[in-house]
């Protein structure tokens, strides 16, 4: 059975449980078209339009 050769620091365990290196949150843009905020560079799931051009027709 594996055993630490060395005990781990506090310093080092509290690095391992810190929050500083967890992902942050996607990065979302406001669509151009309608305004409604979508995840960047992704056809509006509202208007259905990406860089100007209409990619997706949306029926309400």
């Amino acid at each position: 059975m594996a055993v630490p050769k060395r005990k781990v620091s506090k310093a080092r365990r509290d690095k391992r449980r810190s929050s500083v290196w967890k992902l942050d949150a996607p990065a979302m843009a406001k669509c151009p078209n309608c305004g409604e905020m979508n995840l960047a560079y992704r056809v509006c799931k509202k208007c259905g339009y990406y860089d100007g051009e209409k990619i997706l027709d949306k029926v309400d």
